[in-house]
């Protein structure tokens, strides 16, 4: 850590703690960074897994005795708090830190879904339920921000996408859950939803213990006056790393040091110094958000209503689904890294796009069957999947350190209600035309969306792949002399 200097009577310091972190080789503690912090989409795909297959029993009289309407108004509140937690929880990280907030935030989550198990009406139902999308909402911006800044810039794609792709861990645990304690008649179903509910309580409870063995980001700490501590952290990391002779960092940089950043500095970034970049963000998280919900969402209706598939079967045709989903950006990440960010991002885009319409055609003409329907959804979103996922890692690492976190809730946001309002409302009305016809005409839309979005991403695209995030977009708070102008 070098000297401070001072510059326009600010404080300056000089650093190389990103180079050191972007030069340790993968260890130990790369993975418990993974495991604690990665468990955020586990308990999404868990959280929607559970919603979605619930919502049938909680209509029964000795549960909570719920409306069709109250069902979806309820959904409607994740959604909601989701979006508000990520936006509020969002500012807050990048204002007080990483560490402070995937605490709060996790411990929000367990327990506003502990007390999910506990509700006793609509009103307390809906309540909770709002919470714990506030809780997984923040966790999205606190999380992304600390992975990123944590992990070395050579596998930060593959890493990213892999743990994004971890939403259908959850989803398949959720799955399991909803068919031992609904389906099974071990426990009766009216304290069967309650016990679901309960298993993120318990999987939030086991990794808060090992999120207290994970440090503040040294990169948000140097920025922040506390750049002795970033050191201290940095070099406790370095004496770990056993068997491997260390490179010299590659570069350092100057930091003219902050307690917070002002709402004008975020608005000037976002919208005037970064705005095409921003174009990007939001043209790749509501592309894919509408692509994947308008599926997601309505997949079992169109196996029950176009193929007259008996509705307690949708289960197993949904398994090859959640695989092709969790496989693909596990054999495609690594590419983000090598071939690169721009060009995997609009390939993966534009080929989810053609397929979709492809399959689109299919299913208008008759061509195909349940069994092939399924395995065209698998196909499309094994590559789906990775694009979806690659939505989240640009958000998250072409915005400046300071506003890291607030712009990930941002996108997060525009891409939770154009997916998750828009696009199940949308195909919903289509599919109870009973034509395949206008089914098809709104598959059309979303393939032309991920098609246009590849365009974007081919055209303004940034080349982001093994690069350190100060050499993507220079912190708003480095040094004016040393400052990379980055403006777009």
């Amino acid at each position: 850590m070098g000297v401070a200097v001072d510059t326009l009577n600010l404080p300056v310091v000089e650093s190389d703690i990103p180079a050191r972190l972007d030069r340790l080789p993968w260890s130990r503690w790369h993975w418990l960074v993974v495991t604690a912090l990665g468990i955020t989409w586990v308990l999404d795909g868990l959280e929607v897994t559970l919603a979605g297959a619930i919502g049938g029993v909680l209509k029964r009289p000795d549960t909570l005795g719920l409306s069709d309407s109250q069902i979806g108004l309820s959904a409607t509140c994740y959604l909601l708090g989701a979006v508000i937690g990520a936006l509020l929880f969002g500012y807050a990280t990048d204002r007080l830190g990483r560490k402070r907030l995937f605490t709060v935030t996790l411990l929000l989550y367990l327990t506003a879904t502990a007390l999910t198990a506990f509700s006793w009406n609509f009103a307390s139902y809906a309540i909770f339920r709002a919470l714990t999308g506030a809780g997984i909402g923040g966790e999205y911006s606190a999380i992304n921000s600390a992975i990123d800044e944590l992990i070395p810039a050579r596998v930060r794609g593959r890493v990213d996408l892999i743990i994004n792709a971890s939403f259908w861990i959850g989803a398949a645990i959720g799955s399991a859950a909803v068919i031992g304690l609904l389906n099974t008649g071990v426990v009766p179903v009216s304290l069967g939803w309650r016990l679901a509910f309960a298993i993120g309580a318990i999987l939030g409870t086991i990794i808060i213990f090992l999120r207290h063995a994970l440090p503040e980001s040294p990169r948000w700490l140097m920025t922040h006056g506390r750049e002795q501590e970033a050191e201290r952290i940095v070099a406790a990391v370095e004496r770990k790393i056993t068997g491997h002779v260390l490179p010299e960092p590659e570069s350092r940089i100057r930091i003219r040091q902050r307690t917070h950043t002002p709402f004008k500095e975020i608005w000037d970034a976002v919208a005037f110094r970064y705005r095409r970049r921003s174009l990007l963000g939001f043209t790749l998280m509501t592309s894919q958000a509408f692509f994947y919900n308008a599926i997601f969402f309505t997949y079992a209706l169109v196996l029950v209503e176009f193929y007259h598939l008996p509705a307690q079967k949708v289960g197993l045709y949904l398994f090859p689904f959640a695989l092709g989903n969790f496989v693909g950006p596990l054999l495609l990440g690594h590419w983000f890294d090598t071939i690169g960010r721009r060009r995997m991002i609009a390939i993966t885009y534009a080929l989810s796009g053609f397929l979709l319409a492809l399959s689109g055609w299919l299913f208008r003409e008759g061509l195909l069957t349940a069994e092939t329907q399924a395995l065209c959804w698998t196909v499309i979103f094994f590559v789906a999947s990775a694009a979806a996922s690659s939505a989240y890692l640009t958000v998250s690492e072409i915005f400046p350190l300071e506003i890291r976190g607030l712009a990930i809730a941002i996108f997060y946001a525009c891409g939770t209600l154009a997916g998750g309002v828009a696009a199940p409302l949308i195909f919903g009305v289509l599919i109870q035309t009973g034509s395949r016809n206008a089914l098809f005409y709104g598959y059309l839309a979303g393939a032309a969306l991920m098609i246009a979005a590849a365009v974007v991403e081919a055209v303004i695209g940034v080349d982001a792949e093994q690069k350190s995030l100060e050499t993507i977009a220079s912190p708003l708070s480095a040094a004016l002399e040393d400052r990379i102008a980055l403006r777009d």
